[in-house]
């Protein structure tokens, strides 16, 4: 906010929803009456600014490649390329260069994204506006207004700035986006009593961006730009930090651990060389061939694979991933922070219960499916024409109503009010339709439209019989309080003080299930008989609607799912602690009287100390704003968790960048919370997102299995050139080249380790704990494998090599022999590094994609020995079937002798 903005805001030194829309003008220089003057408003632009959102800087392409080679294992990399090239070695160089700038390349396709958040912020706002200066009203540019100026909107306008409301008509606006409310606001211009309202409750306000859905109204800018409700949003998304995932600080960290091996072996060997009084250049090879031999070269692109083929699958499975990363972030997930409204429920305002003359029905079918019925408590349904109630309840419910049914892409779709339309699917489910009454001559006379004062909607209508009525429906306490009589099996019997209380059990019974309630009432109306200015009195109650938005039906599968997982779920929403109480504990969030709920309000009191101290215990968040959301994910994070966030409007942005993983909806989510979120589930459904943990958590285990079959040949080269300096005595010879190491790193083992991408998950993937949030990579004695099994085949290798030299073979041939030997180790050690047991447990036959992948690695094994081609690059010769076979055989040793020890005597850590 400029410093211009906050000496304007400060003016309204209380908030404006608790002062009058005359007060308010007088205190920025505006009248309702004219407006401001030109020369006034054009004095405040020069001292405000402009009426828009600022944009952070875009991070240039060119310096985002380049910050991929700050990658630690790419720097010893480039470091060894340099020196192969300063000592002759020009394959070598070009080949290790190549991969560098590979992984380079990848790394920056996956990073490079435009951060389109605050630019999408600004594609919402208001391009033009209504505004009246000196008395007069015209259209000027959005961006031109200032605090003081008159506004005026109508339906399906944007609102330019946040302004007091001064006139409303019907006035209704769609505040989702901004503070997750599922249905339109109706507003007034009263002065509400609280300074301390929270933003869904001030309804004599309206907020930058948000879209007038019904009615007209004027008002009073108070706010523009950034000093707005959503300028504030857009400046907690600027400073909104994304944390790096569990993945991301696993793979730093064995970066580094790899980056202190290589260093420390390389020391040991130039130590032994200068003991031995070697030359320079030597020293210098030996040193570029263990660094390449430690350094796991394909490991950022394979990871980038792995991850890659996983977000394919979740895909598939309707969870796009716009960020890599969060395909295994969602596997270390350990709470769930989910918004309630079309994440858990179903977004479709639903009659759920039913009370009409006496009798309470249960309403069937999903969504805004006609095909339903109405049960009674016996579980019989209703036959329409012998409930005369119920069918004239819903007759009037259908007819008083503004909403229609309509059919969008082939599926039933309401137009209009949410809650009215709940009305016209519930009659339709008996046949019952608006069409259907005009069809039978059913007339409109008059119509007495709703609005916030009144809390009714009612219509003067003529029957075929030429008999007139005036039939409503409204908030049930309005409806109560004019009603004197009720209807009973079609007769009108007195409204008695024990019939009160009765409809008042059932209003109550309706409210603890979170039901919302809307009553049903008629009276006779011919001319003469009642007064059209206030037309609702003496009526006749005839029912009570039970509606609400129910929660999705495979939700509560979904987060029993989630807690067998270690997973707990939030709920964190907009609406009212009631609705969201009621709805977390059918759907099984909230279990016990130990799990907590709070309001926003609550958050106001507490410091970010003790707002920690109530999260893990927490199951449900209401009526909270975008900081509350903030500040609840931080606490989390605090407290070790991995927190996960779902949202789908302009609030939700900031909270859904700093999760751990933001998921936002792909059917109703705005594009601004699309492009603040790592995940975007294309069905708006929770149970999408435990599917999609599932993946995670089966791409993890891929990844840590990839992990273990790369660092064992790591291990296997590294110990196979130690070997040789430290038992070679002062004149060692080198059993493999760095491009050999290359092969195998990249190639021969390689591919195979990449098919362990596509391994199915374990069968207790889901069963398991989340890992925790510093978990050590190498944590589950995966350390204590890679370096046993590694040692074993570098130690099989090494006598390869020494054999061969000891038979008078020559250098090439022993290299070639070694090389091979470390080849086919690795490809046997591939069928028990898929496995978390041993390879005894698991047919070999179960991933066909790693067969094909064994089969191609073989092939090119082959032409790397067998051809001059290989001959040339790698150093290697051609080898006779015996001596093949004897490799093969050797190599299988380490794999068959301590797996078979695991099996038998089950030691985890081999």
């Amino acid at each position: 906010m400029t410093e211009g903005a906050k000496s304007v805001a400060q003016t309204v030194e209380a908030g404006p929803w608790v002062q009058t829309a005359e007060a308010v003008g007088e205190s920025l220089q505006g009248d309702l009456a004219n407006g401001l003057s030109s020369e006034a408003a054009k004095a405040k632009l020069a001292e405000i600014g402009p009426n828009r959102l600022s944009e952070a800087a875009a991070v240039s392409p060119v310096i985002l490649f380049l910050s991929q080679f700050k990658n630690p294992l790419l720097i010893i990399l480039m470091a060894g390329a340099l020196i192969s090239a300063y000592t002759g070695h020009l394959v070598d160089a070009i080949a290790i260069g190549v991969i560098v700038v590979l992984n380079a390349v990848i790394s920056f396709m996956q990073e490079f994204h435009a951060a389109k958040s605050l630019a999408a912020l600004k594609d919402m706002a208001a391009p033009k506006a209504f505004v009246k200066r000196d008395g007069k009203w015209s259209e000027i540019p959005a961006a031109d207004i200032v605090p003081g100026d008159l506004l005026r909107f109508k339906a399906g306008d944007i609102i330019a700035a946040d302004v007091r409301l001064s006139q409303a008509a019907r006035l209704a606006i769609d505040e989702a986006a901004l503070t997750g409310e599922s249905e339109p606001v109706d507003k007034h211009t009263l002065a509400i009593t609280s300074d301390d309202t929270v933003l869904a409750d001030r309804l004599n306000m309206g907020f930058m961006s948000t879209k007038v859905a019904n009615g007209t109204g004027e008002g009073i800018a108070v706010a523009t730009g950034m000093a707005t409700e959503v300028g504030h949003i857009a400046n907690l998304m600027a400073n909104a930090e994304e944390p790096k995932t569990p993945l991301q600080q696993r793979i730093e960290t064995l970066s580094h651990i790899l980056i202190g091996a290589a260093l420390a072996v390389v020391a040991v060997v130039i130590g032994i060389g200068v003991f031995h009084g070697m030359d320079l250049t030597e020293m210098l090879n030996s040193g570029i061939s263990l660094s390449v031999a430690a350094i796991p070269e394909g490991l950022p692109t394979v990871v980038t694979i792995v991850l890659t083929l996983g977000s394919q699958q979740m895909v598939r499975n309707n969870a796009l991933a716009r960020k890599l990363s969060s395909v295994e972030t969602l596997g270390t997930t350990s709470v769930i922070c989910s918004d309630k409204t079309g994440t858990l429920t179903q977004n479709q305002m639903q009659v759920m219960r039913t009370w009409a003359g006496g009798k309470v029905w249960e309403v069937t079918g999903e969504g805004f499916d006609p095909n339903g019925q109405f049960l009674d408590g016996q579980g019989n349904a209703a036959d329409i024409e012998q409930e005369i109630d119920l069918k004239r309840m819903l007759n009037i419910s259908v007819y008083c109503n503004d909403a229609e049914l309509i059919e969008v892409d082939g599926r039933p779709a309401v137009q209009g009010n949410p809650t009215e339309g709940a009305l016209v699917v519930a009659g339709a489910k008996v046949g019952l339709t608006r069409q259907r009454l005009h069809d039978e001559n059913v007339e409109t006379l008059q119509m007495f439209p709703f609005d916030s004062t009144r809390k009714m909607m009612s219509v003067h209508i003529k029957l075929p019989s030429g008999g007139k009525y005036l039939v409503a429906k409204g908030a049930p306490d309005v409806i109560l309080s004019r009603a004197k009589e009720i209807q009973i099996n079609g007769e009108l019997v007195p409204l008695t003080d024990e019939r009160r209380a009765e409809i008042e059990t059932v209003i109550e019974d309706f409210g603890e299930r979170a039901l919302r309630t809307l009553a049903i009432a008629y009276r006779s109306a011919e001319d003469g008989t009642f007064d059209p200015n206030n037309p609702e009195q003496d009526i006749t109650l005839i029912g009570i609607h039970g509606i609400m938005d129910p929660p999705r039906p495979q939700v509560k599968a979904a987060v029993s799912d989630a807690t067998s997982a270690g997973i707990r779920t939030v709920m964190i929403t907009g609406d009212h602690a009631v609705t969201a109480q009621a709805i977390a504990e059918q759907i099984g969030i909230r279990t016990s009287e130990d799990q907590t709920v709070h309001t926003g309000a609550e958050l106001d009191k507490l410091d970010d100390r003790e707002l920690e101290q109530i999260v893990p215990h927490a199951a449900v968040f209401a009526r909270v704003t975008p900081e509350h959301k903030l500040r609840i994910v931080k606490a989390l994070q605090n407290t070790g968790e991995v927190a996960a966030m779902t949202g789908d409007g302009v609030n939700d942005a900031p909270a859904l960048r700093t999760a751990d993983i933001g998921v936002a909806m792909g059917i109703t989510g705005t594009s601004v919370a699309k492009d603040s979120a790592a995940l975007v589930l294309l069905d708006d459904n929770f149970s999408t997102i435990v599917h999609a943990v599932r993946e995670g958590r089966r791409i993890y285990d891929n990844l840590l299995k990839f992990i273990r079959q790369a660092l064992t040949a790591n291990v296997a080269e590294v110990s196979t050139i130690l070997l040789a300096f430290v038992l070679m005595g002062a004149d060692p010879l080198m059993p493999l080249t760095p491009l050999m190491i290359l092969w195998v790193n990249l190639v021969s083992d390689g591919i195979p380790a990449l098919a362990l991408g596509f391994e199915e998950a374990e069968d207790d993937v889901m069963k398991r704990a989340p890992r925790a949030r510093n978990e050590d990579i190498f944590a589950g004695g995966l350390k204590e494998r890679i370096l046993i099994r590694g040692l074993a085949v570098g130690g099989v290798s090494y006598y390869v090599f020494q054999n061969a030299l000891g038979r008078d073979l020559d250098l090439t041939t022993a290299q070639t022999m070694a090389f091979v030997t470390i080849m086919f180790a690795q490809i046997w050690h591939i069928f028990d590094a898929r496995s978390t047991t041993t390879l005894f447990r698991k047919s070999p036959l179960g991933n066909p994609k790693l067969l094909m992948a064994i089969a191609l690695s073989l092939g090119l094994s082959a032409i790397a020995v067998y051809t001059p081609f290989g001959h040339f690059v790698l150093g290697t010769e051609s080898l006779s079937l015996k001596a093949l076979i004897g490799c093969c055989g050797i190599a299988a040793l380490p794999t068959l002798a301590l797996s078979g020890v695991k099996e038998v005597f089950g030691f985890r850590f081999i």
